[in-house]
């Protein structure tokens, strides 16, 4: 398995350029790079939190444009699609009203955002971000065709079992829940057993 994060504007290599500001840019570069993958390659989507509802988008345009699809989505620490999310007030909360904002309702929180520089750099991507989801509305509710996993920390204060367990309404295909020990970013400290789980995953589709 080989994993292939999607770069987008605002970060790592491309830190200099400004972020996307909706969902749909989003979707157009994500799905442009799976255009670029040769045919014959098998290919999953995976997101979390945020990124688990541009996965779905992903999903969504690749189905209505009749695109390959993903042989696996997978959704990590997201409620369902169409249900009503936490709004941070990304456009109109000062740097320190956002973060207390952020970490109370994404609960996300880094030694980087309370270093007045650093802040500065980081903040106009996570703003653009939680922007999207704070206006998002799935553009289709069709199920996707396409098996699902979805992933949750057991300790999730911010998304709760029933909130994913809605997930089996997106896909047609057979959808299985995973709760993983942790909180809403699970693996921040230690990825091992994500990945141990996603292994699991494609072994059992493989079967």
């Amino acid at each position: 398995m080989d994993v292939a994060a999607v770069q987008l504007p605002g970060r790592e290599e491309l830190f200099a350029d400004g972020p996307c500001t909706s969902m749909s840019e989003l979707v157009d570069l994500c799905a442009g790079h799976i255009r670029e993958l040769p045919q014959d390659a098998p290919f999953a989507l995976f997101g979390h939190s945020f990124g688990a509802l541009v996965a779905y988008e992903t999903a969504q345009r690749l189905a209505a444009e009749g695109l390959r699809l993903p042989e696996r989505l997978i959704v990590s620490g997201a409620a369902a699609p169409w249900l009503p999310r936490p709004v941070t007030d990304a456009d109109s909360l000062s740097d320190d009203q956002f973060v207390a904002r952020v970490r109370d309702v994404v609960g996300y929180d880094h030694p980087a955002l309370h270093d007045a520089e650093l802040r500065g750099l980081l903040l106009p991507s996570l703003r653009a971000d939680l922007s999207i989801s704070d206006r998002y509305a799935p553009g289709s509710t069709d199920p996707l065709p396409v098996p699902l996993t979805v992933l949750r920390g057991s300790d999730d204060r911010l998304v709760s079992r029933q909130d994913v367990e809605l997930w089996a309404k997106a896909a047609s295909q057979p959808t299985e829940l995973i709760e993983l020990p942790g909180d809403h970013m699970y693996f921040s400290l230690d990825p091992k057993p994500l990945l141990a789980e996603l292994d699991a995953v494609f072994a059992r589709s493989a079967a």
